[in-house]
């Protein structure tokens, strides 16, 4: 089984994510910690907790991690997305919560590379703080993670909470471009291009909701989400961002890549927080350090795969 760690910030999407990740008997889930971003790090660690709860995974320990980006602070986050709560208005629905972890979320990480027998696998399905913070911290450490696969960004298509910026990465520009252009970790990214295009349709998730008791659950949180996404496309359907992301790291390979140098504005202009991702092939590659862009899958393959982790 491969080690994995998976750093979220729970979130209608990261719901369905970690009951993926609770349940597949590939990975040895060693931790989860939470990080600022669609609702404060005190919301989104409750969130993780009741979830956990709900998947039945006390054994998962919670690790607290960043309140606010590394540089500037937030002006904004998802609720009107996620709910204010972050779950859909439905997260006391959820639990009950497991313990919170007397370790912080870097400190977790640190004793989870430290213990590791073989590398370690951690998708980071939110910004990217904690992320950056542990390879400042403890660069030493890199050896020991086997990848990261990182939900964010965007190549092509444009951004989501600006012309330019994907929500993870405008949530903390810095820590992303440390963790994009500056870390030696072997990293594929998950970005909108490809996540914008794996939707589950209203029919579908009343389909999930009547097959089991934790489809229930986790359909229940649509509401806000979906009336978000119809009105803005025309279409009741919803992108599972971090679920893609999450079943990539779980069974690489999920996810077809390109290599590619990326890297991230970090000025005050209106392109912050955007990635630029070099597709110019072999010679950008050999100028910088490559990532894995996942730019295309198997649409129905995926939905029929999380339908089936998810009512097992």
């Amino acid at each position: 089984m491969t080690p994995l760690i998976v750093d979220t910030d729970p979130g209608v999407d990261d719901a369905f994510a970690l009951a993926v990740a609770c349940r597949a008997p590939e990975v040895d889930l060693l931790a989860v910690t939470t990080v600022h971003g669609n609702v404060g790090v005190e919301q989104t660690t409750e969130n993780a907790r009741r979830l956990l709860g709900t998947f039945e995974r006390p054994d998962v320990p919670v690790g607290r991690g960043a309140d606010r980006p590394l540089v500037h602070l937030l002006d904004r986050r998802a609720d009107d997305v996620h709910g204010d709560d972050g779950l859909g208005g439905k997260s006391l629905d959820f639990g009950p919560p497991v313990e919170e972890s007397p370790r912080r979320a870097v400190e977790l990480m640190i004793s989870a590379l430290e213990a590791a027998t073989e590398p370690v696998t951690i998708a980071a399905i939110g910004p990217y703080t904690n992320l950056a913070t542990l390879l400042s911290a403890r660069p030493d450490l890199e050896s020991r993670i086997g990848r990261f696969v990182l939900m964010g960004g965007s190549i092509a298509y444009g951004g989501n909470v600006t012309a330019a910026a994907e929500f993870n990465v405008w949530g903390d520009p810095e820590a992303a471009r440390r963790v994009l252009a500056g870390s030696r970790v072997p990293t594929t990214l998950v970005p909108l291009d490809l996540t914008m295009r794996v939707t589950l349709s209203d029919a579908w998730l009343d389909d999930l909701a009547q097959a089991s008791p934790l489809g229930a659950a986790l359909s229940s949180t649509r509401d806000a989400y979906l009336a978000v996404y119809a009105a803005r496309f025309g279409t009741p359907a919803i992108p599972v961002h971090d679920a893609v992301a999450v079943l990539e790291a779980i069974v690489p390979g999920t996810l077809r890549t390109m290599p590619m140098p990326v890297d991230v504005d970090t000025s005050s202009g209106p392109g912050r927080g955007a990635t630029i991702g070099d597709m110019r092939g072999s010679e950008a590659v050999e100028l910088g350090r490559p990532v894995d862009v996942a730019l295309d899958a198997d649409a129905t393959f995926i939905r029929a795969e999380l339908r089936r982790r998810l009512i097992a």
